[in-house]
């Protein structure tokens, strides 16, 4: 339950890439209020960022132990005015981090324990937990949980953003499966928040960085028994003269709630980085099954097929090359109601342009779809996040390269996908998960409807603007 004069909290589980700090902030008596394996550094060896463009650059790295150590963090933080923010996997590549060298990073990384209740029905995890961690967990429990679809991803830091991933059709978002949350709040309060904190419940799962940091929180888990922990998936290859009839079955077809897909276009490495079209496919049970579910697009004509029945822990392999940390990997995302075949033979002619550039061959294009059925029979209101009615689709166009002298050539590409995307979305208004937004959306296209209602809690829960790294709510 929530203590008086408290209604949010949340957990920015967030990084970047490593760095030898300049040491201009002191945070002396912090290291005797933390727990004997708690440290304080000048570096980030210990909490690398998946992109360096637009990156925080604290001037301390308190690397905790406990959730405790959480919130004496906060605390001291609080008492002297030192800007902070909570991290966990650092993938979050948005431009809205505003934390220099006179802030202090937390590092979430040293809390990671999972356990589960004697049903399997509830999985306890700590806010540092990756979705590796979760899934092997899960793996080694016979239990399904509800996370993202990429490894290195912090997963609590996903979650709070309304939490895609294969399993949504059947269980849906991963809001929509927290059972409750342990915060630390913008007053340096720990609170249990649960369903009864009702303000507080619907901010939190979608919103949720705007008002603290989940230390732990407990979800719903998915006991099966061994064929249970089996699906099949893996990608089909098609060549580029299909590409407009494969979008136009992918735009037609029905997702059962067994089913997702996404769509990459990524190229074939150095030394020529051609241009690939690959569409990963997920079936949540057997080969005959999925192939029957994905015939339409078996139809257009496939170059390759590499799918296959894979074990639940090895669901996510396929998008482990994607966990290199460092670089710079400014993305821009876009929510599509449905596909415009001419829209993407656009994207993909300028995607072909784009990687021919030195140092961004390896730049990629996704397209994530996933069964709605069961987020759908949820109401809108029962959460913050605001598309589950609306966007059928998820569209990034994520840059990489190592030298920074390419960052307006990125720039410049990705804002142009994103403006064409939009100008076929079938949407009446811009909409981008919160999770794949660049930094520079309107609150309006990441919170949606809400934002009226989000702002006038965030200025009663945390009105020094404690918890405004995130999209913030101003």
């Amino acid at each position: 339950m929530l203590p008086d004069m408290s209604i949010l909290g949340a957990s920015v589980l967030l990084s970047y890439c490593f760095f030898s700090l300049s040491a201009t902030l002191s945070v002396p008596g912090l290291q005797q209020l933390l727990s004997g394996n708690a440290t304080i550094v000048n570096n980030t060896l210990q909490a690398p960022r998946w992109s360096n463009f637009a990156a925080p650059t604290p001037g301390i790295v308190v690397n905790v132990a406990t959730e405790h150590d959480v919130l004496a963090t906060v605390q001291y933080c609080i008492m002297r005015d030192i800007p902070f923010l909570a991290q966990n996997g650092g993938n979050g590549w948005a431009t809205t981090f505003d934390l220099t060298q006179n802030g202090l990073l937390i590092n979430l990384a040293g809390i990671r324990k999972i356990s589960f209740n004697a049903a399997r029905t509830e999985i306890t995890l700590q806010g540092g937990a990756l979705v590796s961690n979760v899934v092997a967990a899960g793996y080694a429990n016979s239990a399904l949980i509800t996370t993202g679809t990429c490894n290195c991803i912090g997963t609590l830091g996903a979650i709070l953003g309304g939490g895609v991933g294969n399993l949504m059709g059947l269980y849906g978002l991963g809001v929509d499966n927290i059972i409750s949350l342990k915060v630390v709040l913008p007053t340096g309060v720990a609170a249990i928040i649960t369903p009864q904190d009702a303000d507080l419940w619907w901010a939190f799962r979608g919103a949720g960085p705007n008002f603290g940091i989940v230390t732990s929180a407990v979800m719903k888990s998915y006991p099966v028994n061994n064929t249970g922990l089996n699906a099949w998936l893996g990608p089909l290859i098609f060549t580029e003269d299909k590409l407009e009839a494969l979008i136009g079955e992918m735009d037609a077809l029905f997702l059962k709630p067994e089913m997702s897909m996404s769509l990459n276009f990524v190229t074939s490495g150095a030394p020529n980085y051609t241009a690939l079209i690959l569409l990963d496919v997920f079936y949540y049970g057997m080969e005959a099954a999925g192939k029957a579910a994905f015939s339409s697009l078996y139809a257009v004509g496939i170059a390759a097929d590499e799918t296959s029945v894979q074990p639940y822990d090895e669901w996510n392999a396929g998008s482990d090359i994607a966990c290199i940390k460092g670089g710079f990997k400014p993305d821009f995302g876009a929510g599509l109601a449905h596909l415009v075949p001419a829209t993407w033979r656009a994207v993909f002619n300028d995607y072909k342009t784009f990687v021919q550039t030195p140092g961004a061959g390896n730049s990629a294009i996704l397209l994530d779809a996933y069964s709605m059925v069961k987020a759908k029979s949820i109401p809108d209101s029962s959460s913050s996040y605001p598309f589950r009615s609306t966007v059928k689709f998820n569209a990034v166009a994520s840059t990489a390269y190592a030298n920074s002298s390419l960052n307006s050539t990125a720039l410049a590409f990705g804002s142009k996908l994103r403006n064409i995307w939009r100008s076929t979305s079938g949407l009446s208004s811009n909409s981008t998960y919160i999770n794949n937004a660049f930094g520079d959306e309107t609150l309006a296209t990441v919170y949606g409807n809400n934002v009226d209602r989000l702002r006038s809690l965030k200025q009663f829960v945390d009105p020094q603007r404690r918890f405004d790294q995130w999209f913030p709510l101003t």
